[in-house]
């Protein structure tokens, strides 16, 4: 054999072999959102669709300071972590001052908010690095929830009603065209203070940019149905039921009576789905993992992955279209162990391995499992009376198909004719890790259920009873896969 042939044909299994190898080892799918068109209210006014159909279950994550304290390698690990934890939404503080500093030592506002001239050449300025993280977030099918401008600093007047149209000018014209934005005004405030500020930006961004949704996230223990719900702007509520207990009151505007029950989450979302025109809302800033209980005494107990579960589901059950989780380390970005606020003492990429915020995915793949749009709240199902703060059993359903939340697994009566069908196939759905335990099958009557384990707050599980004629699982499945 000569030479050139022995060259082609090693070649040739060179090729092959690459080849093979190429073909085991394919670049992974990563799901965009946005594909299915823009997002959209229902029709029901109770959730939020793409263009097509498909359903979109928000399932945040608070990257609060991401485009001021990381670098780029920095935010595309992050944003990595983010989608592989099931995230699909990262809320940011776009602007935390006026003007902000990022990682690279690069204003937000040199000219105020004059935005003529932002662009310099050779410069990869504040707005770049913006433009970067929501392209990365983009990659990895995660829409970025903008803050425009922090509520703080327009409480404290850092920007007028000219200014504000100035801004929302700006940032209309340069993100309209990106798939994953959505806009959200306040910030951690009340909306009665400046709504001028808040009314003009809104308007403003909405004139120019008719791609994206808009809602106004507030201060604790409080909600933008308060302020904002009938305005032209307005496309969904959130509010926030914030980091303290049931018996903690700062003296800040809470009602002692209203605070006493804060902790139920829950209660913002009736109040929320009892306004007209029926609007979708959210839990955008409940408890931390790893945060002092009351926020600002770090000899406070910390709340845990167990309580982040429970306000998860409990919104949900009670009619959130979706949720978001936060962890104390991450929302700050701490990179040094010790070194960040309310106690904080892990770094951000450290708490990204806690319990609590590798969780919140089976909650969204849950939900996405069953017939989404017909969903709706229904504590008529809970046949006993039921308890009070911790002990309280949440229930959800559709036609065919019910959810019940038990935090601390207490014995529960459950009416099974509650939804159609005269056999009810039954689990038992782990929130720590996704798993599902066959339950067996039941009559359509009222059935008392309680899993084998231990009671207390933190044993959560979701019992799920199915109309025996569907087969949205199969009584042989052992986890819920990831739908979108």
């Amino acid at each position: 054999m000569t030479n050139m042939k022995k060259i082609t044909l090693l070649s040739m299994l060179f090729l092959f072999i690459a080849g093979n190898l190429f073909a085991q080892d394919p670049k992974p799918h990563i799901y965009q959102p946005w594909k299915n068109g823009k997002l959209k209210v229902s029709e029901n006014g109770r959730y939020l669709q793409h263009e097509n159909g498909t359903p979109f279950f928000w399932m945040g994550e608070t990257g609060w300071l991401l485009p001021e304290k990381l670098d780029r390698n920095e935010a595309s690990y992050y944003l990595n972590g983010c989608r592989k934890a099931g995230y699909n939404v990262v809320q940011v503080q776009t602007v935390n001052g006026v003007p902000a500093i990022n990682f690279y030592g690069q204003y937000s506002h040199p000219d105020g908010f004059n935005f003529k001239d932002i662009n310099k050449k050779g410069v990869y300025g504040y707005w770049d690095h913006m433009d970067y993280i929501i392209k990365k977030a983009e990659q990895n099918g995660i829409y970025i929830g903008m803050v425009c401008i922090w509520g703080n600093l327009v409480k404290a007047g850092l920007m007028s009603v000219k200014e504000a149209e100035a801004y929302g000018k700006f940032l209309a014209e340069r993100y309209k065209d990106a798939p994953n934005i959505i806009w959200i005004m306040g910030g951690d405030v009340k909306g009665d203070i400046n709504p001028d500020q808040w009314n003009t930006m809104a308007r403003t961004i909405k004139s120019i940019d008719k791609n994206h949704l808009m809602t106004y996230h507030p201060f604790g223990r409080t909600s933008s149905i308060y302020w904002f719900h009938n305005a032209d702007w307005l496309d969904f509520n959130m509010f926030q039921s914030g980091h303290r207990r049931y018996d903690q009151t700062r003296g800040d505007g809470d009602n002692t009576a209203e605070a006493a029950v804060a902790e139920d989450n829950w209660r913002y979302v009736e109040a929320g789905l009892a306004m007209k025109p029926a609007k979708p809302i959210l839990d955008a800033e409940p408890s931390y993992e790893e945060i002092p209980q009351g926020l600002h005494d770090p000899s406070e107990p910390w709340w845990k992955a167990p309580d982040v579960r429970r306000y998860a589901y409990w919104a949900v059950f009670a009619g959130a279209f979706g949720h978001t989780y936060g962890h104390n380390s991450i929302m700050q970005m701490v990179k040094v162990a010790n070194d960040g606020g309310y106690g904080a003492k892990k770094t951000w990429y450290e708490g990204m391995k806690d319990p609590g915020f590798n969780q919140m995915q089976y909650l969204k793949n849950l939900m996405l499992s069953f017939p989404f749009f017909e969903r709706v709240p229904d504590q008529s199902i809970i046949a006993e009376e039921n308890g009070i703060r911790y002990d309280r059993v949440i229930a959800t359903r559709g036609n065919d198909y019910m959810l019940v939340y038990n935090y601390t697994n207490r014995p529960m009566k459950l009416d099974l004719s509650k939804i159609s069908g005269a056999k009810k196939n039954v689990w038992w759905y782990s929130v720590t890790d996704g798993t599902l335990e066959y339950a067996g099958e039941f009559d359509s009557k009222v059935q008392p259920f309680h899993y084998d384990g231990a009671f207390g707050a933190g044993n959560d599980r979701v019992l799920i009873a199915v109309d025996s004629s569907k087969n949205y699982i199969t009584k042989d499945q052992k986890s819920i896969p990831t739908k979108y």
